[in-house]
């Protein structure tokens, strides 16, 4: 196949039309170098009217009052100058949010007054979450509760332990409660005091509050992962989107919960175990220990370990006060030499598991403070520290797989070597 190319030339303009153009073009700009050039209009620039900006009202003074014994709402307000029918006014305003004869001894008040002494508005603190506002508008008090706006931050720590859980927390910068909140978490697989071994190794997500800059608190445990004896337990917190009900599970979707936890008190030792024959420390003869025995100061608490109905409370004989719970599948637990119960504690009364129903004694036949804690599974003793309990229901089937979506976040951050981890993610 040939292909032509056709090549085509310009043709040049005439001698006579080129001269003719460029006459032309030198006669037009001739003709307007000659024409009256525009004067350019004179606009005379007005002044902006600067725009009056009101001041801004002086700052409110904050003063903080705290309510000492014998003390009542009326005597503070009296020292800033309200008169006992501003008090009464305000205490009937404010009565159907709250009632202010219930302030407590010991809480702070703050007042904020404008330059003048006048009382602006007042805020008390409810509890941790929430406080109370009010404030005086044409004429009337008006009251409402408040949610503290909280800056929620996300940290992440780990630790390795050489002695017991709330050391190994403290080491890392934070208060004691987050090892409690931890031991929680894993209660129904981990006896944090005598399960501990050195070398364990804990790594926590958690939420921490604060408010004004302050730090006030911590908030919920996202995830946490926890390795003991060479067994890794993790834990990822699960909101269920429909109910907004919330649990701990593992990856697979099963829960942390057991039917019982591990131990009837946080971080106790055990001086006495199970056994079928032991010396008896008072009557100095080789009988059964059906019980485990935990070493704890006076007054510390004693958690039910599973949910049930209470069957007992009172003295008995050498075990002292005593509770009795029945729980499902047919579990009984008993908690013996008590010095007290905790307020709701009676027969018929419902226990949750974790809740606090009495308080560690020497009631009884005891040589000292301690608990002795006895589970019966169909009407006959079995050891506490080696039975297998079963977990409790699983994660619903239908939001296994959103779950594991937010809990692979979570193992990212557990799976990076710890050397790197350190520099890099030690603060999210």
């Amino acid at each position: 196949m040939k292909v032509y190319i056709k090549i085509y030339k310009k043709k040049k303009m005439p001698n006579r039309l080129l001269l003719l153009f460029i006459i032309l073009c030198f006669s037009f700009f001739l003709i307007l170098s000659f024409l009256p050039k525009e004067k350019p209009l004179d606009i005379k620039k007005e002044p902006n009217p600067q725009k009056e900006v009101p001041e801004a009202p002086p700052p409110l003074k904050e003063s903080i009052e705290t309510i000492q014994k014998g003390m009542t709402l009326s005597d503070i307000l009296a020292q800033h100058n309200f008169s006992p029918a501003d008090i009464l006014q305000m205490r009937e305003e404010v009565k159907p949010i709250y009632d202010l004869a219930k302030i407590k001894t010991g809480q702070e008040i703050r007042i904020y007054s404008s330059q003048d002494g006048k009382i602006s508005a007042l805020e008390y603190d409810l509890d941790d979450e929430s406080y109370l506002y009010i404030q005086k508008k044409e004429g009337i008090y008006k009251a409402e509760i408040k949610k503290f706006p909280f800056e929620i931050k996300i940290r992440m720590i780990w630790g390795i332990i050489k002695d017991n859980l709330p050391s190994a927390v403290t080491g890392e910068g934070e208060k004691e409660l987050l090892a409690y909140m931890i031991s929680e978490i894993f209660a129904w697989d981990i006896d944090f005091y005598t399960d501990l071994r050195q070398g364990d190794l804990f790594k926590i997500i958690f939420e921490k509050k604060y408010l004004r800059d302050e730090f006030v608190g911590y908030g919920n445990t996202l995830a946490a992962e926890f390795t003991n004896q060479g067994e890794t337990f993790q834990a990822f917190r699960f909101i269920y989107p429909n109910t907004k009900e919330w649990d701990y599970f593992n990856f697979k979707g099963d829960s942390l919960r057991k039917e019982f936890l591990k131990s009837p008190i946080k971080f106790a030792r055990i001086t006495s175990r199970f056994s079928h024959s032991r010396l008896h420390p008072i009557r100095k003869v080789f009988r059964p220990h059906y019980g485990v025995d935990y070493a704890a100061d006076i007054g510390t608490e004693v958690q039910a370990t599973a949910d049930g109905t209470i069957t007992f409370t009172g003295w008995n004989g050498a075990a002292g006060r005593m509770i009795k719970i029945r729980h499902k599948n047919n579990y009984e637990t008993m908690y013996l030499h008590l010095r007290s119960y905790a307020k709701g504690i009676k027969k018929g009364a419902k226990a949750k598991g974790g809740q606090v129903i009495g308080y560690v004694g020497s009631s009884g036949e005891s040589t000292g403070p301690h608990l002795d804690y006895r589970i019966k599974y169909g009407g006959t003793y079995i050891n506490p520290l080696a039975h297998r309990f079963k977990p409790v229901k699983p994660l619903k089937p239908e939001f296994l797989e959103e779950f594991k979506k937010e809990a692979e976040n979570y193992c990212f951050l557990f799976d990076v070597p710890i050397s790197i981890f350190s520099c890099f993610y030690y603060s999210i």
